[in-house]
């Protein structure tokens, strides 16, 4: 698609603006875990870019709510959202405007495209079972029902849904973008679809009617922070152009180009803009970039939980009575999943590398107390009393005698806890903490094999340097006798 004449009008004025100087403060740009979002997202920082302030696009975050209490706590400044999602699950009940002035947030007018929520079906099986409406399907109670966990977890989604219908099905979680490979293996039944997804097309779906008008209109607009119209007041003008300017067909067609001919998002916001795409990253320097950003959570969160970790298990090998208690609560931190945790984080510690090297921190406690712990219990009595009977003293006993005595209890420990931490660090893409798993994410979402292994490869194989390091550096520090 072209951009329409005030839009391509508007665009050729912010060209003439490249001489404003970039702020020192980045605008961020935000997107959800989905194509269409992520298009958009690159569309308002490609917009950001052309009027020449410095642009950060952090993709794929997650879910709606993940996004707005960002947006809300000024941890980014824009993102593309639906009038659905506001008015039904973000703000339900509240008054929109009022609520969002309170938040310092604002609200453009639409983009021009209704993406409102439905269900599909394989086209003939829905025509040999004779479906046409969400309400046919309460003859058919065995059908499988596979549904993103955001659709899942919403009041305008399943449950709201499963009400109003009177649907008894029970369906599984499943990613968005997997959910379409499921239909089409013939694994599931029934998914929820995005009115603007290009696999309706392309896997021949049949869309449900909505014969109850369950569904909202979901009708695109931006959400931005109030204060971003003086930071940026050419970049927000820009943003106001594109009102009405991407119809249904045009959100479709563009999905289409990054889904199945497998253009880049960039590239499609680009064309859409009526510039020449940036040359995007080589394989190599998406790999060292999202290197770095891995090994930075890696490191950051295993040297805080080394220190932590060994120390506090030596105060619960000191303390029986702190012992168990604090092996009790390293113990449940491990068993609380990675992304719940990672979510935890946000109201704490915003988005981005903090709140994951902090979840990340205490997800590696357990093995390292546990090993510290293990291995000065399993030191002979003896050997401390005969070190005080010499007036060594607990300090001079504790460094010269029992920490090395414990050393490869120890060790072990830190390597299990370093090697479960590569892996998991894949989490933090989902908080816009980059590293290898924002090549994973963007795998799932394009269902592209290539770019999946591209994060999947170098986190397996860090986890082994990262195995093998360890085991070097025990065989360095852990005396012969010991080993």
């Amino acid at each position: 698609m072209k951009p329409g004449p005030s839009l391509a009008f508007l665009l050729a004025g912010l060209l003439c603006l490249a001489w404003v100087p970039a702020h020192s403060k980045p605008i961020v740009v935000a997107s959800k875990k989905f194509t269409e979002s992520v298009v958009l997202g690159e569309i308002a920082a490609d917009i950001a870019k052309q009027a020449g302030y410095e642009v950060e696009h952090r993709a794929e975050l997650g879910g709606s709510r993940i996004l707005f209490s960002a947006l809300a706590a000024g941890e980014i400044d824009l993102y593309a959202e639906y009038s659905g999602t506001l008015e039904q699950e973000l703000l339900r009940g509240q008054d929109v405007a009022t609520a969002l002035q309170a938040q310092g947030i604002v609200r453009s007018a639409a983009l021009g495209f209704d993406n409102t929520y439905a269900l599909g079906m394989r086209k003939q099986q829905a025509h040999d079972l004779g479906i046409q409406s969400i309400s046919d399907l309460l003859g058919h109670p065995d059908l499988r029902v596979g549904l993103s966990a955001e659709f899942l977890g919403r009041q305008d989604g399943w449950p709201g849904l499963a009400q109003r219908y009177g649907l008894s099905h029970t369906p599984r979680a499943i990613d968005h973008d997997l959910a379409y490979r499921g239909l089409a293996d013939e694994q599931l039944d029934v998914i929820d679809l995005y009115r603007t997804d290009a696999e309706i097309e392309v896997h021949d779906l049949f869309v449900l009617s909505d014969d109850l008008n369950h569904f909202p209109q979901y009708q695109a607009m931006w959400l931005y922070r109030a204060e971003l119209s003086e930071r940026a007041e050419a970049f927000v003008d820009a943003l106001k152009a594109t009102a009405g300017q991407i119809d249904e067909g045009a959100m479709r067609a563009m999905n289409a180009r990054v889904r199945v001919d497998g253009q880049t998002a960039s590239a499609v916001a680009a064309e859409f803009l009526g510039h020449e795409a940036a040359v995007d990253q080589s394989l190599w320097q998406r790999l060292i970039a999202a290197t770095l950003e891995h090994m930075i959570l890696v490191l950051s969160s295993m040297l805080a939980a080394v220190i932590i970790g060994v120390g506090s298990g030596v105060i619960g090998f000191r303390s029986s009575r702190l012992r168990q208690p604090l092996l009790a609560v390293v113990g449940v931190l491990q068993t609380i999943p990675s992304l719940a945790l990672l979510v935890l984080m946000i109201p704490l510690f915003g988005i981005g590398a903090l709140p994951a090297i902090v979840a990340l921190f205490l997800y590696s406690l357990l093995p390292i107390v546990r090993g510290t712990v293990s291995g000065l219990e399993s030191i002979p009595r003896e050997l401390e009393e005969s070190a005080l009977a010499l007036g060594l003293g607990a300090g001079r006993t504790l460094r010269q005698i029992q920490l090395p005595l414990a050393l490869p209890s120890i060790m072990n420990g830190i390597k299990t806890a370093a090697v479960i931490n590569v892996g998991t660090a894949t989490l933090g893409a989902l908080i816009g903490a980059g590293g290898y798993g924002q090549a994973i994410l963007a795998g799932i979402r394009l269902d592209d094999r290539a770019l999946l292994l591209e994060g999947a490869i170098p986190a397996a194989v860090l986890a082994l340097l990262t195995a093998w390091m360890f085991d070097r550096i025990e065989r360095r520090l852990v005396s012969p006798g010991l080993q």
